[in-house]
C-alpha cells in the first residue's frame, strides 16, 4: 500500500505592500517555483505536495514587494528534475539564478549545462520532515565535484544537525550557506548550543547564512518578532555573508502563514542601517550569485 503524501497550505494570496521599500537591485535569495503540475510534474517519491506556485505568481509577488532579482531554490517536491527551475531562470532575462538538487551520479556535462542555465549551487536537505540526513558519501562526492565550477552548497538543517554535523561543515572547502538561521527555536534563546555553534561557524570566511524563515524560527507566531534577535546576532557576526529571502510560497508551514509584505517590513526591523540593508539585499547576493 502506497503511503499518503501530505498536501501543503498555499501562501497568503493577499500580499501587502511593505511600508519599507527595498533598494534598487534587491534580491529575494530564497524562493521557490512549484509547477504548474500539468507542465512540471511533482516527483512520485516526494515528501509533500504543494499547491502550484508558478513563475507568474513569483513575478507578481516581487512586483508588489519591490524585489528585482531572485534565487530559485529547487524544491525536493520536484526531485532532481530541474526543468521547472531552469525554466524560471531562463524566463527571467538574467534576473534569476538558481540552486539545484542533483543525483549522486550526475555527470560533468550535466553540471556544466546547469551552470549555463544559471545554477550556482547545490542544496542538501538534512531536516527530518524531508527525509533526514542524506547519504554523506554522495554529499562529499558532489561537493568535491562542484568546487571547480565555483559553486556553493546550501545546507537545510534542523537545529540539532548544526551540532551533529559541525565538523563536516567546518571542513568544507567551498562556500556553504545555512538556510533559515539554522532552524533554531526562538523559545530556546540566544544561548542555546545550536545557535552558539552557528555563530562560531560564521567566523569561517566560507560560511554564509540566510536570515529568513522567521516563521520557522518563531515560537510565538505572527508577526514572528521573537526571531529578530537571532537575525540581528547573525548580521552582526558576518554582515558581508548574510542573505535574505521570502521562502515563498512557504512550503510545510504548520503554524501561522506569513504575509510576504510583512516579512519585508520585518527585515527592516532587524536593522535600520541602510548600508547593512543594501549589503543583505544587493551586494551580498551579487557576489555569491552574479559574480561569474
Amino acid at each position: 500500500m502506497s503511503r499518503p503524501i501530505p498536501t501543503c497550505k498555499g501562501p497568503d494570496p493577499n500580499t501587502r505592500t511593505p511600508r519599507w521599500r527595498p533598494p534598487p537591485g534587491a534580491c529575494d535569495a530564497h524562493c521557490h517555483v512549484f509547477g504548474p503540475a500539468d507542465r512540471f510534474p511533482y516527483a512520485p517519491d516526494r515528501a509533500y505536495t504543494p499547491p502550484d506556485a508558478p513563475f507568474e505568481g513569483l513575478q507578481k509577488l516581487h512586483r508588489i514587494l519591490g524585489i528585482e532579482r531572485a534565487v530559485i531554490v529547487h524544491a525536493s517536491c520536484h526531485g532532481t528534475d530541474m526543468a521547472v527551475t531552469l525554466d524560471a531562470i531562463a524566463r527571467s532575462g538574467g534576473a534569476y539564478r538558481g540552486v539545484a538538487v542533483v543525483r549522486g551520479d550526475i555527470t560533468d556535462g550535466e553540471l556544466e549545462s546547469l551552470h549555463a542555465g544559471g545554477i550556482r549551487g547545490v542544496r542538501f536537505n538534512f531536516v527530518r520532515h524531508l527525509g533526514g540526513t542524506p547519504d554523506l558519501e554522495v554529499f562529499d562526492r558532489v561537493v568535491a565535484r562542484i568546487e571547480r565550477l565555483g559553486w556553493h552548497v546550501v545546507l537545510h538543517l534542523d537545529a540539532a544537525d548544526i551540532l551533529e554535523h559541525a565538523p563536516r561543515i567546518a571542513a568544507l572547502r567551498i562556500p556553504f550557506v545555512i538556510d533559515h538561521m539554522g532552524r533554531v527555536r526562538a523559545k530556546d534563546g540566544l544561548d542555546q548550543p545550536p545557535f552558539r555553534r552557528l555563530l562560531e561557524l560564521m567566523k569561517n570566511p566560507l560560511a554564509w547564512v540566510k536570515i529568513c524563515g522567521a516563521e520557522r524560527v518563531s515560537s510565538a507566531g505572527a508577526p514572528f518578532r521573537d526571531a529578530v534577535p537571532f537575525a540581528r546576532a547573525l548580521l552582526a557576526a558576518a554582515p558581508d555573508r548574510v542573505l535574505w529571502g521570502t521562502d515563498w510560497p512557504h512550503p510545510n508551514i504548520s503554524g501561522d502563514m506569513p504575509n510576504d509584505g510583512d516579512l519585508v517590513d520585518l527585515l527592516a526591523e532587524i536593522t535600520d542601517d541602510e548600508t547593512l540593508r543594501r549589503k543583505v539585499l544587493v551586494d551580498n547576493p551579487t557576489r555569491l550569485y552574479w559574480a561569474g
